[in-house]
């Protein structure tokens, strides 16, 4: 699962980078993909330990993060439609999919991550 981690954190990276780079760099929080993904990178990397117990807190670490980038870019998401729905304008597209994206992307992560853990904990009790 680190390498899955690392992997997922590298394209939250690139999601913020492209979405800054999108939106012709004006906007500051296209980058919020991005301080999503180096914890994940980060930890990721940690993740690699051979202990154990590090090993389960930096993945436990790691999909804290994946579930506080989902629930924060589904949440914004929703905001930024209904507030501009109840205004009138038009939705910015670009900053909806750069969320959608990110939303995405961490669920994914942490299904794949609660899965593992779930196999994990059912591979020691048949131990």
């Amino acid at each position: 699962m680190a390498k899955i981690s690392i992997f997922f954190g590298a394209l939250l990276i690139i999601l913020g980078i492209v979405a800054f780079s999108g939106t012709g760099s004006v906007h500051p929080t296209a980058l919020i993909p991005i301080y999503f993904g180096l914890p994940l990178v980060v930890f990721g990397y940690l993740a690699k330990s051979s202990v154990e117990s590090r090993r389960k807190l930096y993945m436990h670490i790691n999909v804290t993060v994946g579930l506080l980038g989902f629930l924060g870019a589904v949440g914004s998401a929703i905001h930024e439609y209904g507030h501009s729905r109840s205004l009138g304008i038009d939705v910015d597209e670009k900053a909806l999919a750069a969320q959608l994206i990110m939303a995405a992307l961490t669920f994914i992560y942490v299904n794949m991550c609660v899965r593992s853990f779930i196999a994990a904990r059912q591979a020691r009790k048949a131990e």
